[in-house]
């Protein structure tokens, strides 16, 4: 790996070790830069990160790290030197960066020890699975601009049309009509209501006697299939319930923390 494309890694890696990482005053250091040491664990702190992000842990990586910190020390006394970390603007930037360093490290802290335990995904998972019920429905429609039309098309698939190939040609839904009106699974509660309501009364293969008026134009709607709506199993969605109960419980301890705080 080149030293330019370690530097693209660093961008990133190197605030995300900043939030973890203590420099140990006793460390073995892999160079010194003008009489400043810089100790082996930043190396290593920084190959870590790198490997996580998927990097392959090598002596070129170890190497060109150790080359980038060199040069990113250089470069730092330099610009101590010219005085730039006493710039006004520049203080602003690096107390916003050492902020978001140390508030990182906190939450990080925080979802380590609050981790969501089995008992309460599994708690989450039935309460989701309480609220998904019903049934799923497979219709295919054909959407034209005006009523005249849909019944054209309607007497055209009773006396034998395709009407796949009707979608194709006459459906003003793009989404849909390049698959001959296929509007896949879905429950009626996310269609408009007179389109849900039109499609509940069919039978399965059946198509709208007449056509069914929204604020998209006009449909001729057939019912493929009905179905009871499809749950996942637990561990299909674990992830997701995670993720759901680690932002619900980060967002708990902000309030918290806020509502104890004095604002003025």
């Amino acid at each position: 790996m080149s030293v330019k494309n370690v530097r693209l890694w660093i961008a990133t890696a190197a605030v995300v070790v900043a939030a973890g990482a203590a420099t140990s005053a006793f460390a073995q250091n892999i160079a010194v830069v003008n009489g400043k040491a810089i100790p082996k664990e930043r190396v290593d702190a920084l190959v870590a990160e790198l490997v996580r992000q998927g990097q392959t842990d090598s002596p070129q990586l170890q190497a060109a790290v150790r080359e980038e910190l060199i040069n990113r020390e250089i470069l730092m006394q330099e610009a101590e030197k010219q005085g730039i970390p006493n710039q006004p603007s520049v203080k602003v930037q690096m107390n916003l960066a050492s902020q978001s360093v140390a508030i990182r490290a906190l939450i990080a802290n925080y979802m380590k020890a609050n981790a969501p335990t089995d008992a309460e995904m599994h708690a989450k998972y039935d309460e989701a699975i309480k609220q998904v019920q019903g049934k799923e429905y497979h219709l295919h429609h054909i959407l034209v601009d005006d009523e005249k039309q849909a019944k054209d098309i309607i007497a055209k698939l009773k006396a034998g049309g395709n009407f796949d190939e009707l979608a194709k040609q006459y459906s003003k839904d793009t989404g849909s009509a390049a698959h001959g009106g296929d509007l896949d699974w879905a429950n009626l509660q996310s269609y408009v209501p007179e389109f849900g309501a039109a499609a509940k009364k069919l039978q399965k293969g059946q198509i709208t006697d007449e056509p069914v008026h929204s604020q998209y134009g006009w449909h001729v709607i057939r019912l493929d299939d009905v179905r009871d709506v499809k749950v996942p199993s637990f561990d299909e969605v674990k992830p997701q319930i995670a993720q759901q109960l680690q932002q619900e419980k980060l967002q708990a301890y902000e309030q918290s923390l806020r509502a104890k705080a004095k604002i003025q």
